[in-house]
């Protein structure tokens, strides 16, 4: 249960799909199709176009309906 919640209470950040940070998970305006979400240690870790990419996907296929969509090589979320 420890590392669930080290992962649960870790700083999230909503990726938009310039690759740029704009602001806390969970505050997309899209509630359809929302913008990626990444710890912020990890959206430090990668370029700001491996972010882009990674939002990019996200969007692509939550516009074909997907609401779960797995993070770019890059932007995989691991366990220290």
């Amino acid at each position: 249960m420890g590392a669930l919640k080290d992962w649960v209470n870790q700083k999230w950040v909503r990726i938009g799909t310039d690759g740029k940070i704009k602001g806390p998970c969970g505050t997309s305006k899209n509630k359809e199709n929302p913008d990626r979400c990444l710890p912020l240690n990890q959206a430090k870790k990668i370029s700001k176009r491996q972010l882009a990419a990674t939002a990019r996907k996200k969007k692509k296929a939550g516009a074909k309906g997907k609401t779960v969509v797995s993070n770019t090589q890059a932007a995989k979320v691991r366990n220290a």
